[in-house]
């Protein structure tokens, strides 16, 4: 069961500088995989200071569609809210923007483990 202070409403961001480690290299613009780590951390940073000792947080499903692309040098900024809790399940909605531009969105499931008994 989640933490009775895990509701839905929850907020975390995460940025990141695109650089030649998070592009994809045939094209040099920002990576799917790089946008689906920075927006993991952004639902990540939602939780923060929110699970019991000996918990965390892992990823269960991602379904995201990457809209535009970045080039070197942009500035990404993920976003997270979390729309949904079921028993330890958590659903957030996950959205990334180069300055006004929304480059991706979809939603990220996480679950709540123990990691110790």
């Amino acid at each position: 069961m989640a933490s009775p202070d895990i509701n839905p409403g929850m907020k975390g961001e995460k940025q990141t500088l695109v650089c030649e480690h998070n592009v994809a290299g045939h094209v040099s613009k920002f990576s799917t995989p790089a946008m689906i780590q920075l927006m993991e951390q952004s639902a990540m940073a939602a939780l923060a200071g929110h699970l019991q000792d000996g918990e965390v947080s892992v990823g269960i499903e991602v379904n995201v569609r990457h809209l535009a692309p970045a080039d070197i040098g942009a500035t990404i900024i993920a976003h997270a809210e979390l729309i949904e809790v079921e028993r330890n399940r958590l659903t957030f909605q996950v959205e990334a923007f180069e300055g006004d531009t929304k480059i991706g969105d979809g939603t990220h499931k996480r679950a709540i483990i123990k990691t110790s008994s």
